[in-house]
């Protein structure tokens, strides 16, 4: 069997170093078109849900949303794939990537997260909350910024007041959490409680709003 001379070997890395660039630029270009088809057919309404991904001080969250409004916001532990399927299965397969028809969530919740929106103005759309989630969550999204309720408070509200463990599995459900507030519920006394995203980012947004204090922080 033949062997390949030095400068045959030479003279093929040459051709791939060419090539690659070219290459390159053809997928960047690719990626390009893709995107922009995907922003245009949101801007047109042939997607029905358009979703994208932005840093926080949360970390990497992804958000998505319907011509009704925002339905969903995950936290970076949730696996987007896993996000999308469930969006695809309980509204519609139609998703695109799109930043630009969900500007407006992220432009609010940047200035939430620097201390300069208290109160978020997205609209909202329910589609993955259930009746009784809806009634619980209506209750949450009306306790003010820096104010905090107890879980059996919000399930007196919700017109379920022995229903506290009932409450607590609405609230860990929550699909758009940050903007319906589950993290301003507490348990009696002021414990934490529980919370989809973590405890630690349940405290920094309660200290961001000044519900917590650092001190109580480090007692809780």
């Amino acid at each position: 069997m033949s062997s390949v001379s030095d400068g045959s070997r030479e003279s093929m890395r040459q051709r791939l170093r060419r090539v690659d660039p070219a290459r390159r630029q053809a997928s960047v270009e690719a990626a390009a078109a893709a995107a922009r088809l995907a922003e245009r057919a949101a801007a047109e309404g042939l997607a029905d849900i358009a979703y994208t991904q932005l840093d926080s001080p949360l970390g990497r969250l992804m958000v998505a949303g319907t011509s009704s409004g925002l339905v969903r916001l995950a936290f970076p532990e949730e696996q987007p794939d896993s996000v999308l399927e469930r969006l695809a299965t309980r509204i519609s397969p139609r998703i695109v990537h799109s930043a630009t028809r969900l500007e407006p969530v992220r432009r609010q919740l940047e200035e939430y997260f620097t201390g300069r929106r208290r109160r978020f103005e997205v609209p909202l759309d329910w589609s993955l909350i259930g009746p009784f989630g809806w009634r619980v969550l209506s209750a949450t999204a009306a306790i003010p910024y820096g104010g905090v309720l107890s879980y059996s408070e919000v399930a007196g509200v919700a017109g379920s007041p022995r229903g506290s463990r009932a409450t607590g599995n609405a609230l860990g459900a929550n699909p758009i959490p940050i903007v319906i507030p589950c993290h301003r519920v507490l348990r009696s006394g002021g414990a934490l409680g529980g919370y989809a995203g973590g405890l630690e980012r349940k405290r920094w947004l309660l200290e961001l709003e000044g519900a917590l204090a650092p001190s109580q922080q480090r007692r809780a």
